[in-house]
């Protein structure tokens, strides 16, 4: 199947209201499809759930970083004060600056973070796009290995041959197409299969280890993958822009989510549905299972998983 299928609903009143479309894929510890939904062999973007294979790449490559920068160099961070004084170490213990980054300058992805640069007087930055740990690692990376920096998101660079190398082996299939992320980095197009595929191999690796250590560096407060990783134990979890998650779980299951239209708000819904269908249940997924539809300002409504998609 090449398209997406009705997978969360938006319940207003008790009218549905909306249905988001999408594509997931579970699979068992052996690598063997378990669920299948939409367009799961088919090439999509990533974004920034590739962050753990760029992360592994860097550490292929022969970067030394200590434990919590390897997170930070696979997090989309929230900009929160705790993130931006770990890359700025980052870069200071290599000799290098905030104007090295090459990430566009954007406003905190954390929105408490965000009013609080502003209301300081701060406008967007390179430092506070939510990339920017991933850039400060690259970087490192380049200086310990003697590689330029001045081109480093280039794909002829060897730092991105060697992350796009290890982005083919882990997902265990080639790269479709080769684009630029939102943070100017290269994109590489792999299928949803891949993804899920990608975290299998994902879970055994040191970046995962930083991960599962580090969770709040990975995203921040309140964040989906903070909240997921710390609601289940093992874990190790990535959301990408334009509605992507993937995760696996200790025993080498693993699943990969993506929502046709964009909207994040339906991945974790998602998420939490698989887990379910996997056996995995707590009180912290159910919190995490829907979110509320406000009216004026209260709850009116939900966003959920459509009842018995993934039974």
């Amino acid at each position: 199947m090449n398209e997406s299928v009705p997978l969360v609903e938006l319940v207003r009143s008790g009218l549905r209201e909306g249905v988001h479309h999408g594509s997931v894929v579970v699979l068992d510890a052996d690598g063997s499809v378990l669920r299948a939904l939409g367009a799961v062999d088919v090439p999509m973007y990533p974004r920034s759930s590739l962050k753990p294979a760029q992360a592994a790449g860097m550490l292929r490559a022969g970067v030394e970083l200590p434990e919590p920068d390897v997170a930070l160099g696979a997090a989309s961070h929230s900009g929160e004060d705790g993130h931006l004084e770990r890359v700025r170490e980052v870069l200071e213990r290599h000799g290098l600056t905030e104007d090295d980054l090459q990430c566009p300058p954007d406003w905190p992805l954390g929105t408490a973070a965000r009013d609080a640069r502003a209301t300081a007087g701060f406008g967007k930055q390179r430092i506070t796009m939510n990339c920017s740990g991933k850039h400060a690692a690259m970087l490192a990376t380049c200086v310990q290995r003697g590689w330029s920096t001045e081109d480093y998101l280039s794909p002829k660079h060897p730092l991105q041959q060697v992350i796009q190398d290890t982005v083919v082996e882990l997902a265990d299939e080639p790269v479709a197409v080769t684009s630029v992320d939102g943070c100017g980095a290269p994109l590489f197009a792999i299928s949803l299969t891949g993804l899920a595929r990608l975290f299998q191999g994902i879970r055994g690796l040191p970046v995962a280890d930083a991960m599962r250590a580090h969770p709040w560096l990975v995203a921040g407060t309140g964040r989906e993958d903070t909240e997921l990783m710390g609601a289940v134990p093992g874990l190790v979890s990535k959301i990408g822009a334009e509605g992507v998650i993937a995760f696996a779980l200790p025993d080498g299951r693993a699943v990969a989510v993506k929502i046709s239209d964009g909207a994040d708000r339906a991945r974790l819904p998602v998420a939490v549905g698989a887990l379910r269908a996997l056996g995995v249940r707590s009180a912290e997924l159910d919190e995490l299972a829907e979110s509320p539809l406000l009216g004026g300002g209260q709850p009116v409504g939900t966003v959920r998983l459509l009842p018995g998609i993934l039974d």
